[in-house]
């Protein structure tokens, strides 16, 4: 199976959720099958013509992973890291580089591995 175009792409998302929806234990085999060939058309689609993956991953999109992950806001964040809402603010929009603080922060505070902050510094 190959995704042509956008409509056929929209489709192919559209028949994987309403499939999806119907609940994993209430999916025939057939429409698992179905589920797994849809999958993979859309991810080549999307890999090869929407060129959407793979995100570039930096320290600001990890902290907003986490943000999003631990249902707070920017502002709560910043009180967590102890900083100001402010530096936190233009970090994360890319207007400000991270400084060590602010690394060794989201490292301890947050739990994120060490070694993929540095390697995305």
């Amino acid at each position: 199976m190959k995704i042509r175009d956008n409509n056929h792409y929209k489709k192919a998302v559209h028949e994987v959720y309403v499939l999806m929806s119907k609940g994993e234990a209430k999916i025939t085999h057939a429409e698992a099958k179905k589920i797994e060939q849809l999958a993979k058309a859309i991810e080549d689609y999307e890999d090869n013509v929407l060129k959407i993956m793979p995100l570039k991953v930096t320290v600001s999109s990890i902290v907003q992973e986490k943000i999003e992950e631990l249902n707070i806001t920017q502002s709560k964040l910043a009180e967590m890291l102890d900083m100001g809402v402010a530096k936190l603010n233009q970090i994360l929009n890319r207007k400000r580089k991270p400084d060590v603080p602010f690394l060794k922060a989201i490292h301890e505070k947050l739990g994120v591995d060490g070694n993929l902050i540095l390697e995305n510094v």
